[in-house]
């Protein structure tokens, strides 16, 4: 998931670059909204990682 936040980022990037504003917001929205879906399985992974080695 961390793979598709980069990858949207990169054209997002390039989009503005160019001058492509509308291609640049969607694919930043798109990436911000990947990355904090990765943020929040990371810590889920974590926390509920934790609570198994506990037993």
């Amino acid at each position: 998931m961390l793979r598709w936040t980069v990858t949207f980022l990169i054209i997002a990037l390039v989009a503005a670059i160019f001058g492509f504003g509308g291609i640049a917001a969607g694919a930043a929205a798109i990436a911000k909204v990947l990355f904090f879906i990765f943020l929040v399985l990371f810590v889920l992974s974590l926390v509920f990682g934790a609570s198994i080695f506990k037993r």
